[in-house]
């Protein structure tokens, strides 16, 4: 069963979009330890394709978005879970404690994008992870870049999501 097609406040950005993808996987940790371990992980192959990326987003003429000096290394405690606030480059669109949580990325005029995380409780401190990125293409370039990048993506996701279940 994939619950994060059942969470109607997450199903509704289904609707219209160009591209979804659910991910899951399973581990003994919290949501906020889950998301915190996701946002923190970047190895030295992430950072090499975050410089690819940064050429073909100058090569379509997308906006460039400032990098951060410093890489996060988030604790659970700095995930939030307000509506408007931001985790790491995320806008925090909708959040329920313990259940889920969709983040946002930087405005821009070729896509948007949702990253959304469920948490599927399994018993016996197991959980089981459901990551969705949802894509909505707002012009030409988006379905250009997303598609450039898409084969990357699902490594970048898959590596972050156990970095996610990792215990401290």
């Amino acid at each position: 069963m994939n619950i994060i097609k059942e969470i109607p406040e997450i199903a509704q950005l289904f609707k219209g979009s160009n591209y979804l993808d659910v991910k899951t996987i399973e581990g003994q940790t919290s949501l906020r330890h889950f998301i915190a371990s996701m946002l923190s992980y970047y190895p030295w192959w992430v950072l090499f394709l975050y410089r690819i990326r940064a050429i073909l987003v100058k090569l379509l003429g997308l906006y460039r978005h400032p990098a951060p000096e410093q890489l996060p290394q988030l604790t659970p405690e700095d995930v939030s879970f307000v509506v408007g606030e931001t985790v790491t480059f995320f806008t925090v669109r909708m959040a329920k404690e313990k259940h889920y949580w969709v983040g946002e990325t930087p405005e821009d005029k070729h896509l948007s994008a949702y990253f959304c995380v469920a948490l599927e409780p399994l018993g016996d401190h197991r959980r089981r992870f459901h990551v969705a990125t949802i894509v909505h293409y707002k012009h030409w370039t988006g379905p250009v870049y997303f598609n450039l990048i898409r084969p990357f993506h699902h490594l970048v996701v898959g590596s972050i999501m156990r970095a996610g279940v990792q215990q401290v």
